[in-house]
């Protein structure tokens, strides 16, 4: 059952509830939320909910109908966020795990290692016990695989993991992996379910070949009811009539999982399809699907592989799956986790937030409501869940916050795809030479109808959005000839008016978290006329961002003196130096008439001191250069 608890419950009150739904012999999990706090208690206990709905500080007592209990979406509506050494899954992640089927020796487990991590792979998997259908076939290095495996992950930073196969190899593992792998054929091994649920550490747990869902999550529902929950599930593809491929992959199950359970789940297309040609656009299409991640086979020489050659990836393979994967986490709204390292503003947030009482240093400034679409970039960036953002009501304000301390960071929007530059944030770079960029995340804008509980769109009479999003939802609003448009200030801030309005007759244009977040209806998704509307935000500190990995790109902003070809000699230099413009953006210079600033985006290029020899000779042709920050760009 679920009990969910009055918002300003006595200590006293809370630790009765406990105690008396433990003294019933239920297992007691407490979950706190943004809105609420609750007690999910399950166990084999027949109790009449009328007991526990009358005991102080109770609020409600909400049935769980599923058979999975912990697992299930009833008990926590939250998506679980899996946490595996520095790297997390779940959330609007997209974390890749990559690695070869078996660990085979100390050499080939390095340049595994080496590559997928240099293509963007987080976590590194192997095989040390492997599981084979045939009796003659290679079964693993035992412990001295797990020795390899560990050396190549410290190595690269990544965390492993690998498969566990029996009860009695659960301790000796725990020393090596940073999460426990259940293979199919192990979905159903209850006891090696309970001694690795004991341990608390994560698990990532594979669909049985011939398992039901419901079945997959009760096995999750074993680990879970041992002692963990960091789980993450797997699907693999299932046995069918179908011999085309290795099994079938049911990606179905992706988004059924989604609805059922909080648990993250990632899918494995290479045992899926067992043909490494076929394993990146099943790849693709997973993520298509929604899912949270994908762990793929790949090795340096497969021809030569000791188990599962043939679906394994060649380094190249992995490389240009790992950039396809870049191109399409946009557009379904997520982000391709990266190692801590290889990042700039985030890996000072997490040393930050390390800090038990800077407060200040947890809050990311945005402008706008909650559930704006700066939010959305503030969450899919900063992936630490101690991130706090922190709605502004303009830029200026957002800018201040960074300035003054108040911050850590800020996010604004630099650009849209469709309606073109935000000046005024280029504008204020000028007005604030002490903040810098330190990162940047482009995010899909996606607009939903929303209207309060219960309404239909045949009750709307007025539609409320900025109008930007009036106008990017033109076509859809033109269907609706009655309707009359209504500009507002902010689009999350449309629908916190309607919230207060408590009008039928009212609708706003916003994002669908938006609705989510102030208790709203969505009528319709996606009615954005042109689908390819994209946000660029920059992320901004007062500290220049910093990494062991240099860069990918730089912002910078200057002026020219009034001479002919003066712009030309100073992009000239950008050129010589084959530094590739991203952007050009010229703005006029206030106080000085016909005057202007040029802010221009380049690549930076892997070789050293390029990127610093260009600037000290744009320095010597313009006048008033500043770089407003070097950093990588996030898609």
């Amino acid at each position: 059952m679920v009990v969910i608890l009055e918002r300003n419950i006595r200590d006293d009150d809370k630790s009765r509830v406990r105690t008396y739904l433990e003294g019933k012999g239920l297992k007691v999990r407490e979950i706190v939320g943004v809105e609420e706090t609750i007690f999910g208690a399950v166990g084999h206990v027949a109790l009449d909910i009328r007991e526990v709905q009358i005991l102080p500080g109770v609020e409600k007592v909400i049935p769980i109908t599923k058979p999975y209990k912990l697992a299930s979406r009833e008990l926590q509506k939250a998506d679980t966020i899996v946490s595996v050494g520095p790297v997390k899954i779940g959330g609007h992640r997209i974390t890749m795990i990559a690695g070869p089927c078996s660990v085979e020796s100390r050499e080939q487990m390095f340049e595994t290692a080496d590559c997928v991590c240099r293509s963007g792979a987080v976590i590194l998997r192997g095989g040390a016990f492997k599981p084979r259908t045939s009796p003659y076939s290679f079964q693993g290095l035992g412990e001295e695989g797990l020795k390899y495996l560990k050396e190549a992950g410290e190595r690269t930073g990544m965390p492993v993991t690998s498969e566990v196969v029996s009860p009695t190899h659960v301790e000796l593992m725990r020393d090596y992996v940073d999460m426990y792998q259940i293979g199919a054929r192990n979905m159903q091994n209850f006891e090696l379910l309970k001694a690795v649920g004991a341990q608390g550490m994560p698990v990532l747990l594979k669909r049985g070949i011939a398992a039901t869902i419901e079945e997959w999550l009760m096995a999750a529902e074993y680990l879970m009811a041992h002692g963990t929950d960091q789980i993450v599930l797997c699907e693999r593809g299932i046995r069918t009539f179908e011999t085309a491929t290795r099994f079938t992959l049911d990606v179905s199950a992706i988004p059924v999982v989604r609805k059922l359970s909080h648990l993250p789940i990632i899918v494995d297309p290479s045992h899926a399809v067992g043909f490494r040609d076929k394993v990146s656009p099943v790849a693709l299409g997973s993520v298509a699907a929604g899912a949270d991640g994908l762990i793929v086979e790949v090795h340096p020489q497969p021809e030569k592989a000791l188990s599962d050659g043939p679906q394994a990836l060649y380094p190249d393979q992995f490389e240009r799956l790992m950039r396809d994967i870049q191109a399409l986490s946009p557009v379904v709204e997520r982000e391709v986790t990266r190692l801590p390292e290889l990042r700039t503003a985030r890996t000072s947030l997490a040393d930050v937030l390390r800090e038990p009482d800077a407060d200040a240093s947890r809050e990311v400034a945005f402008q706008g409501e909650r559930g704006a679409y700066s939010e959305q970039a503030v969450k899919r960036y900063f992936q630490s869940e101690d991130a706090v953002p922190r709605a502004k009501q303009s830029f200026r304000d957002v800018f201040d916050a960074v300035l003054d301390g108040s911050a850590a960071y800020g996010v604004v929007p630099l650009e849209n795809s469709l309606a073109g530059s935000i000046h005024e944030n280029y504008d204020l770079f000028l007005q604030y030479p002490d903040i810098h960029i330190v990162g940047e995340i482009q995010i899909r804008i996606m607009h939903s109808l929303i209207g309060i509980p219960g309404a239909t769109m045949e009750q709307i009479k007025r539609v409320f959005s900025h109008p930007q999003g009036l106008a990017q939802c033109a076509k859809f609003l033109d269907a609706h000839s009655s309707w009359q448009r209504m500009s507002f200030y902010d689009t999350a801030g449309s629908v916190a008016h309607i919230a207060r309005e408590n009008d039928s007759s009212n609708a706003a244009i916003a994002s669908s978290e938006a609705a989510g977040v102030y208790g709203m209806q969505v009528l319709r998704e996606g009615i954005e006329t042109n689908p390819q509307n994209y946000t660029r935000f920059a992320v901004l500190s007062r500290e220049n961002g910093s990494s062991e990995r240099e860069p990918d790109k730089a912002s910078i902003v200057f002026s020219t003196p009034d001479t002919p070809g003066a712009l030309y000699d100073c992009l000239k230099i950008l050129s010589d130096r084959k530094l590739n413009m991203k952007k050009l953006e010229s703005r006029p210079i206030h106080g000085k008439p016909w005057q202007y600033m040029f802010y221009v985006d380049v690549e930076i290029p892997r070789e050293q001191g390029v990127f610093s020899a260009a600037m000290d000779e744009l320095s010597q042709k313009s006048d008033d250069l500043r770089v407003l920050g070097t950093y990588r760009a996030m898609t």
